[in-house]
């Protein structure tokens, strides 16, 4: 059923786009002007509002935004558009009223907002950001405040959107569009939900999808190089940059003790006014988690509240890594900011999370096992690598990595994926990975020369499947030794981009139980 907010007239986006310095003019057929009290329909409700000319119909605002053609809007006016919000003048494709704006992606979030009668006040809306670990700490959290709130949190997330507390849908975007974002937040409050815990990428504040958006509570995990491309960003200053915009958002702050740039980030809360509380694995922070003694999976949690500390019971993750814990400790965290008491046995909800493509663990046997991982840069591999040492070290692990990157961007992680694993892997298989227009045997090949390491075996396999079984194959001729083959890359994703489109792929999870025989 669509969504009518009868108090959203262009009157009223006028005037608010004129208190936020965003309007530049507004265009008719007769005349420019900056009132527009007695254009035609000005006080009558706009029934939609679309970013896509496809889904124009009688009434619509629609913004112009992005990779936008003008001649999207050839015949628009038979369609009912009654205005268009858009940075250039579009009145040689179009009678409808032109609203020209600064910036439309700033237009575009606060009239979504305004048009879907700002379902953010109506939820505790929590923000997480970082390089690695915003999906997992995002379900982690969610799970803790359903638990909570017996289910009623919502959750955005680059692998699924929940809307209701327990339907998890497949999501498109880390930080969907604006427009988006709203209009599924104000479903899930019609649903019932009190909170939303949701990741931001730093490409939400490049292009302004989270503008005028104040999170309740906000978390920045951690930093490092990442995204850097020219058509992402241009350099980590930048990146970090973008990512840092999140505080001066937000009331208040979880944040990584161990976090680069840590200071400068507590700065930036400083001058933003909001608390800080910080998360660690080991240390002094608020909430601090250390390894359980008596289970090398297993943590134990600290929350420190005011001049009190409450010890929780011990707990294990679904999902292995000391990565993982850590990123309990910060969902842990968050949902303490939001409002979940410390002695909650809510908290306990993190312990039965499985993130589809995180640290999935798939037996082979008593000497094989597979991990399918997302992890793809530099940091996240090395924290796997790090893991599976941590757990299996004693076993004197083999070690196969396989692995692709991405082509046209992040062109940074070619190298740091190696990098992370390098000295400990003792075979890396490169395959392909969404290499978009370029070929994914030179990626594969550059890979391959950061391989540095004179002991490592190296090899090119296409396609992404080969790869795979070929591990699992050369895992298998090495019976003498316990192994562990690590797929990473692509987690849960079920297609690769080539040549701009996106082409079906079974999953690497289904690959390897299929080769398994599972």
């Amino acid at each position: 059923m669509a969504f009518t907010n009868v108090s959203f007239t262009l009157f009223s986006a006028v005037e608010l786009l004129k208190r936020h310095h965003l309007l530049r003019e507004i265009i008719t057929p007769d005349r420019w002007t900056l009132d527009v009290a007695d254009l035609p329909g000005a006080n009558t409700p706009i029934p939609t509002i679309t970013y896509d000319t496809r889904k124009v119909s009688q009434g619509t605002m629609l913004f112009v935004k992005g990779r936008f053609k003008p001649e999207f809007l050839d015949g628009i006016d038979t369609k009912g558009l009654y205005a268009y919000v858009a940075e250039e003048d579009h009145s040689d494709r179009t009678h409808a009223i032109g609203v020209i704006v600064n910036d439309v992606h700033k237009a575009m979030s606060l009239l979504s907002a305004s048009f879907y009668g700002l379902p953010q006040h109506e939820l505790t809306v929590v923000g997480i950001t970082g390089t690695k670990g915003k999906t997992t700490t995002a379900f982690l959290a969610q799970a803790i405040l359903n638990e909570y709130s017996q289910g009623r949190c919502a959750l955005f997330s680059s692998v699924n959107l929940c809307l209701d507390g327990h339907t998890m849908l497949p999501s498109k975007l880390t930080t969907p569009e604006s427009l988006d974002s709203f209009r599924m937040m104000r479903q899930a409050v019609d649903n019932g939900m009190k909170y939303l815990v949701m990741e931001v990428s730093s490409q939400a504040y490049k292009v302004n999808r989270v503008y005028g958006l104040t999170f309740d509570v906000a978390a920045f995990l951690n930093i490092s190089p990442d995204h850097i491309s020219p058509i992402e960003h241009p350099t980590f200053e930048d990146y970090f940059h973008c990512k840092r915009q999140i505080i001066a958002n937000s009331r208040a702050l979880v944040l990584g003790a161990d976090c680069d740039h840590h200071d400068l980030l507590r700065e930036d809360a400083k001058a933003a006014g909001i608390d800080v509380t910080e998360f660690a694995m080991e240390g002094d922070a608020q909430v601090v988690t250390r390894l359980d003694p008596n289970n090398k999976e297993g943590f134990i949690a600290t929350i420190s509240d005011g001049e009190r500390s409450v010890t929780l019971e011990p707990m294990a993750l679904d999902m292995t890594g000391e990565f993982n814990i850590v990123n309990a400790a910060a969902a842990i965290a968050i949902a303490h900011r939001a409002g979940v008491p410390a002695s909650s046995q809510a908290m306990h909800a993190v312990q039965n999370v499985q993130v589809p493509g995180r640290m999935e663990r798939i037996r082979g046997g008593d000497n094989l096992l597979v991990y399918v991982d997302f992890a793809h840069n530099y940091i996240s591999v090395k924290s796997l690598v790090d893991e599976i040492e941590r757990v299996y070290g004693e076993r004197n692990p083999r070690i196969t990595l396989v692995s692709g990157t991405t082509g046209g961007k992040a062109i940074d992680r070619r190298e740091g994926i190696v990098k992370g694993a390098l000295g400990r892997v003792e075979s890396f298989i490169f395959t392909l990975d969404d290499p978009n227009f370029e070929d994914p045997t030179d990626i594969a090949r550059q890979m391959q020369s950061y391989v540095t390491d004179p002991a490592a075996q190296t090899q090119i396999v296409m396609p992404r499947e080969d790869a795979v079984a070929k591990a699992i194959a050369d895992a298998r001729e090495h019976n003498d030794r316990f192994n562990v083959v690590l797929v990473i890359g692509k987690g849960d994703e079920t297609r690769n981009i080539i040549n701009g489109k996106p082409v079906p792929y079974e999953g690497d999870s289904v690959v390897v139980r299929r080769v398994l025989g599972e």
